[in-house]
């Protein structure tokens, strides 16, 4: 029995492309996922099965630029050695960017203190070829102004059940949203939301009805009546997965991670 002393706990940071996944969570036999092709490479290079937990599932074909995962292991390596060994077995579309040492208290879900995630739209008149699978697409104008306007009628704590779905299991709907931006670069429309954590769905959610209001089809204080009906039925179209990145998840200041400034 492997004495608790000998036990490292590490920290890594994670960027993939989902666009091939079911998701975050490990699947049924031949369906991949995210986490089995992570907890493969990890144990390969740890010569030990290795179990992985993530600061936050991401759904099918939602991609990630700063997922945050913690491991347990016995095995000595060098830092270096384990984000290059771990790199070398997984695939082509998920990396390891940095790897770190932790303490145990370190939980990458529970010591979290927010999320943010970035949305992509493509805004043109024809659909990109080479950012299909990266993006959101939508052809008709937006009003980017507009859709900011709305976009701060819903920071703060709120019952977001309008904009959960139906599958959701956490156990409360109530979830703080710390900052949300949109802005335009050419024809790329980014959304930004940060919020303690979020609810399955909650985020893409968010994204439809901001795009119906870009589109000048509701006017921007329709997001806060559909916030305070509390009821799914009365929230726009859920946003295409593609252009959902997990862009970057805080800690505390004392775990001294490495922060993505994209």
């Amino acid at each position: 029995m492997i004495s608790e002393l000998r036990i490292i706990k590490f920290a890594a940071g994670l960027e993939y492309d989902g666009s091939s996944y079911h998701g975050w969570q490990n699947q049924k036999l031949g369906i991949s996922s995210i986490q089995g092709a992570v907890e493969k490479a990890i144990s390969m290079v740890a010569n030990h099965t290795v179990h992985v937990v993530c600061s936050g599932r991401t759904d099918a074909k939602v991609h990630s630029l700063g997922q945050v995962i913690h491991f347990t292991t016995f095995s000595i390596r060098k830092n270096i050695s384990w984000l290059l060994g771990i790199n070398n077995y997984l695939p082509k579309n998920i990396s390891i960017t940095w790897i770190k040492k932790v303490s145990k208290i370190f939980h990458a879900r529970y010591s979290a203190v927010s999320r943010c995630y970035r949305y992509i739209i493509y805004n043109s008149i024809t659909r990109s070829a080479i950012f299909d699978h990266r993006v959101g697409y939508v052809a008709g104008i937006l009003n980017t102004k507009v859709m900011f306007q709305a976009s701060q009628c819903i920071i703060g704590e709120h019952d977001f059940s309008s904009f959960r779905s139906i599958k959701c299991q956490s156990s409360t709907p109530f979830r703080k949203i710390i900052y949300i931006n949109v802005f335009q670069v050419n024809q790329f429309i980014f959304i930004d939301i940060e919020a303690n954590a979020f609810l399955q769905y909650m985020v893409r959610n968010i994204i439809g009805c901001l795009i119906e209001i870009g589109k000048m089809k509701k006017h921007f204080t329709w997001i806060i009546d559909v916030l305070n009906k509390k009821n799914r039925l009365f929230c726009g179209p859920t946003a295409h997965p593609s252009g959902l990145y997990l862009f970057t998840v805080k800690y505390p200041n004392f775990f001294q991670l490495p922060i993505n400034n994209f």
